[in-house]
């Protein structure tokens, strides 16, 4: 049977429609990449809900403000580039200083943007939202796990910025799954190291993992869909339990989840840490699997580098 891939970016549009049917209150705003980020599929079906501001990321941004004031829950969307980049002091003043309930939905997040080259692929995101007092930081790893994040961040109260990607996704949540924001998910238990992985990264860890327990070292990996607050616990946790950890993410290694995870145990237990995602450095134009395994985001590499981690000990 064929493994079932969906972006998602698919998924963020198909959980707005969804979930605008339950609430008359939820409106979106788009920068002109209604097709990209797919908010076309809300626009077809609520289009007196749905604004379009034209290229001009940072008007928007404080029109979703105003409308947040007047009990709407407004969803801008753009590109991650356009949406952390070019309206960061928007978020950071109007929204965030205020503390207003507006979400963020940024698209074609990390290099698996590929063929648009350095300027679309945004890795400097997740550090950029971090740093604002208050902000809710979401990445989710599959559709299943998008859809409930979209609902999630609309039933919370505050300012959410969550990342979605452009390149399909591997579906491994069963219906059964719950999203839960500040909650991480422990996917395979071991103890010898753990991998906590997130967004399209996951499938990758995953797989990693079950390669590294063929070879008999027992792993722990972790999705972590919530950059910020980070699951503290189960950070903490995996760390007491197994000694040594691998973070990996579709992102600069600085700022990210590997600098986030860092940050915190080494005030509260320090283990050896190895951070796999973007060294310091732009992505450039390619295909994006030949891109994600360039930079060393695959199983291939999650798989060496846990192994010459353990090797150090």
């Amino acid at each position: 049977m064929a493994e079932l891939t969906i972006a998602t970016r698919d998924s963020y549009g198909e959980a707005l429609k969804e979930l605008g049917a339950e609430a008359e209150n939820l409106v979106v705003l788009e920068a002109d990449l209604a097709g990209a980020t797919k908010t076309s599929v809300f626009r077809d079906a609520y289009p007196d809900r749905f604004f379009e501001c034209g290229i001009a990321e940072a008007n928007m941004v404080c029109a979703a403000a105003g409308l947040s004031t007047m009990g709407l829950v407004p969803f801008v969307s753009t590109f991650a580039m356009f949406a952390a980049g070019r309206a960061y002091e928007q978020i950071r003043n109007t929204i965030g200083y205020a503390h207003l309930n507006v979400k963020i939905g940024a698209t074609h997040g990390g290099v698996s943007v590929g063929e648009d080259g350095a300027t679309h692929q945004c890795c400097e995101d997740f550090a950029l939202m971090r740093t604002i007092p208050g902000m809710t930081v979401l990445c989710p790893s599959d559709d299943v796990e998008a859809r409930q994040m979209v609902r999630a961040a609309y039933e919370m109260d505050g300012p959410v910025y969550i990342r979605f990607g452009r390149a399909p996704a591997k579906v491994f949540h069963g219906a059964d799954y719950r999203f839960e924001i500040g909650k991480g998910e422990v996917l395979q238990d071991g103890t010898d190291a753990a991998i906590i992985a997130t967004g399209l990264m996951v499938p990758e860890a995953m797989e990693a993992g079950r390669r590294l327990g063929q070879a008999g070292i027992s792993v722990r990996v972790i999705n972590m869909p919530t950059i910020k607050p980070l699951d503290e616990a189960l950070v903490r946790q995996a760390a007491a339990e197994c000694g040594r950890i691998v973070t990996v993410e579709e992102h600069n290694i600085i700022g990210g989840l590997g600098e986030a995870v860092c940050s915190l145990l080494c005030e509260s237990k320090p283990v050896p840490v190895r951070r796999i995602g973007v060294s310091d450095q732009y992505g450039h134009s390619g295909p994006a699997a030949d891109l994600l395994r360039q930079f060393g985001l695959c199983a291939d590499n999650i798989e060496a580098q846990t192994k010459a981690l353990l090797a150090e000990a």
